[in-house]
């Protein structure tokens, strides 16, 4: 028997795939959808061509990496589930995410390639430039017009808005895209920042970087969340550190503080922010409460569910459910709003609340192997990767608050981050070119 006449062929459609994945980003249901499809496609693929020519899809250590990653995230959702407050539902999710596993293969085999890192990388990069400036119109028409047009294409299927007025949660502050319903602009922008950033920076240089830096950390700063607020900070640490040098750099953090306070003396929702944020300099416990909406005794409620559930914890997705029995003030009212907290808030009391030691454990196990192949990469390499590596550390970094992890929309964002980085990395070719715009990577 022959083999397939296509088994030595990359996935052309691959990068397109992962362009329409994050471009409906603003529409869970269908993102989701997109995400199951490609996932499905790609096992369809490989059945098809045996798993052979497996090495002009992606390199060895790139089928090896993503594999690590996906068992990293997955394993401990598994183990969790053996013993979770409802095992039916944990085992459904976890048997659901298995998905991951040719989503995150399906992503790096995207950027393998000269060509399709280029179309990637720049067509991410032309979304948050796309959403950067629709919300900086937004600040000055009061509305965002890509929501609008989106909005109007929802209700025209649906019959219904895609945000209805008793469902907005996000009053006063930027939305753009996303919409006053889905408070996600600033995490997103975030995470899709050193794409642009980096895309700019090597085309225009140190102009190219604070122009779309300042573009970029304006719109974050109105979308009013200070863990993006953080995240974004770390993209710009990471993308100027070595393009800037430290007095640059410290100009740009001492613009970016500047910016902040003269944007919050001119909005009451981003001042109250500000002000809010200042109560954890106050030395109470309830200063620090406060300033964090609550989260102090979200994170008590996750630290007494990893040590009454040392080893798996409680489970994947059933934080809400064991709320109760851990939380440290019953009876008193929640920060929140009405019902439990539905996860931890914080990635690293996430995975110990839900998964246990088991899966901390694995989660540093994939992380320190993700460090290992960036330590041990090139330069070339490392200039390939660069962007998809500070929007995973920006993404995932331990000492800020998060969304949920499992949760379907940020696992799929980790999930996706987590590939590009793989891929771009531990590239079938090796060639930087296409990335530095034919100058020679910089000495590593």
């Amino acid at each position: 028997m022959t083999d397939s006449p296509h088994a030595d062929r990359p996935l052309r459609w691959a990068p397109g795939w992962v362009l329409a994945f994050v471009a409906l980003w603003p529409l869970p249901g269908p993102a989701e959808g997109v995400a199951a499809l490609g996932a499905i496609a790609a096992v369809a693929v490989l059945l098809l061509r045996r798993f052979r020519g497996g090495t002009a899809l992606l390199s060895q250590e790139a089928w090896a990496l993503t594999a690590v990653l996906f068992l990293g995230y997955w394993l401990p959702q598994a183990v969790a589930a053996i013993d979770a407050g409802q095992p039916a539902r944990a085992l459904r999710g976890a048997a659901f995410d298995l998905k991951f596993l040719p989503f995150l293969w399906l992503g790096a085999a995207a950027v393998a390639h000269a060509q399709g890192r280029r179309i990637v990388f720049q067509g991410l990069a032309l979304l948050a430039g796309l959403w950067t400036l629709d919300a900086l119109l937004q600040a000055l028409l009061g509305h965002s017009l890509l929501f609008a047009a989106l909005d109007a294409g929802v209700t025209a299927v649906q019959g219904r808005s895609a945000c209805a007025a008793d469902e907005v949660n996000l009053r006063g502050y930027v939305a753009g895209i996303f919409g006053p319903c889905n408070p996600k602009l600033g995490l997103v922008l975030a995470a899709l920042a050193p794409f642009a950033i980096v895309a700019a920076a090597r085309r225009w240089g140190v102009g190219g970087w604070w122009v779309s830096a300042v573009a970029i950390g304006i719109a974050v700063l109105l979308a009013g969340s200070r863990a993006a607020w953080i995240a974004y900070a770390i993209v710009l640490a990471l993308s100027g550190w070595k393009l800037l040098g430290g007095r640059q750099l410290l100009l740009a953090f001492a613009v970016g503080a500047g910016a902040l306070f003269a944007l919050g003396a001119a909005s009451p929702e981003l001042r109250e922010r500000l002000e809010r944020t200042a109560l954890a300099l106050e030395a109470d416990g309830a200063g620090v409460d406060a300033a964090l909406s609550g989260r102090t005794r979200v994170w008590a409620a996750a630290s007494c569910m990893a040590l009454s559930h040392p080893f798996n914890g409680v489970g994947v997705r059933g934080f809400r459910d064991a709320f109760p029995a851990c939380d440290p003030e019953p009876g008193a009212p929640l920060a929140w709003g009405e019902g439990p907290a539905h996860h931890a808030h914080q990635i690293v009391l996430e995975i110990a609340s839900e998964t246990g030691a088991f899966g901390l454990l694995m989660w540093l196990a994939a992380a320190a192997l993700a460090w290992r192949a960036w330590r041990f990469a090139d330069a070339a390499a490392r200039e390939r990767a660069r962007p998809a590596m500070i929007s995973l550390v920006a993404t995932v970094f331990p000492l800020n608050t998060h969304l949920a992890v499992y949760s379907t929309f940020w696992g799929g964002v980790v999930m996706l981050v987590a590939a590009l980085y793989a891929g771009s990395l531990l590239a079938v070719d090796r060639d930087v070119a296409a990335e530095t715009g034919g100058r020679p990577a910089p000495p590593r």
